[in-house]
């Protein structure tokens, strides 16, 4: 996830960071002018075309799509938007979660237990499990072992959340049978764990439901036949001028899109992606800071 200073205008405008839109379209940019230069060298020179034929007409069609297709991409936006900061929502509960069940687990279990440390480990590994299990990736590496739990020994085809938070309910219901927690500390406990999986259920939820397909190839297809005839009707009113109106128009039309589809899926490595390697280190520091 990219940091910034939303009042720093000027590095907004003059720097080209990694994530800007710019960078994936300039190919298709410099293309567009290329074709809206060819159509205005044929309109004007070759064909020598008047502005009082019909295509000085698309003009007017254009002015009323272009309200539709503002429609469309505001909507479009918006809904990748609810996307993302869904997915920021449950990676803040998820750390609340975690740390009232460490909390809890404190002042529940007496100094020195050993369950202490077991979950002073789980927990954080948990969340780590989850950003790489919404991510598609199998990385050891990232947990801690712990008592009867080695990474190592954890088939990348099993759900790794799940997995963990079985092993954490099976030490509850240990601590449990070895009187050392109550019957009300038990459904406590069990009723913040049942939590870690409600995020990852929620979580997998906005990953695997994209926007509809049909929705969004016709946005795209919507975007490119509005751009592609902007230079058959605008010529005879702008001339030449059409080459870098139409290049811009591009440009935002396909960035709006552009930044929808990076943002729809929040828990990946993109730039503007939610950032839940920090946030699971950040587990990992406060539940042991607990414990």
């Amino acid at each position: 996830m990219v940091n910034y200073n939303p009042k720093d205008w000027f590095t907004f405008i003059f720097r080209i960071h990694k994530s800007d839109t710019i960078e994936k379209l300039w190919p298709m940019l410099i293309s567009m002018a290329i074709y809206s230069g060819i159509i205005s060298y044929l309109e004007l020179e070759v064909w020598q075309l008047s502005g009082k034929g019909g295509l000085s007409n698309l003009s007017s069609m254009h002015g009323l799509l272009g309200f539709v297709i503002s429609l469309l991409l505001v909507f479009r936006t918006n809904t990748a938007y609810d996307r993302w900061w869904e997915g920021r929502k449950q990676w803040g509960a998820l750390v609340n979660d975690c740390r009232n069940l460490a909390i809890k687990l404190h002042a529940i279990l007496p100094p020195g237990n050993p369950a202490r440390e077991f979950f002073r480990t789980m927990i954080p590994n948990y969340a780590f499990a989850l950003k790489n299990h919404l991510r598609n990736i199998y990385h050891p590496a990232d947990l801690e072992e712990a008592h009867d739990f080695e990474p190592t020994a954890v088939s990348h085809d099993i759900h790794v959340p799940n997995h963990l938070a079985a092993k954490m309910l099976q030490e509850v219901h240990t601590l449990y049978r070895q009187n050392i927690i109550s019957g009300d500390q038990l459904i406590t406990l069990n009723n913040d764990l049942n939590t870690l999986t409600n995020v990852c259920g929620a979580c997998e939820r906005i990953k695997n439901t994209p926007i509809p397909y049909s929705y969004s190839a016709f946005i795209k297809k919507f975007i490119f036949i509005y751009v592609m005839t902007l230079p058959f009707g605008y010529v005879f009113s702008v001339g030449y001028y059409i080459i870098p109106m139409s290049v811009f128009i591009f440009y935002v039309l396909a960035s709006l899109e552009l930044i929808a589809e990076e943002i729809e899926d929040p828990f990946g490595r993109d730039a503007n992606d939610l950032p839940t390697e920090t946030i699971s280190k950040n587990i990992r520091k406060h539940v042991g800071e607990i414990l």
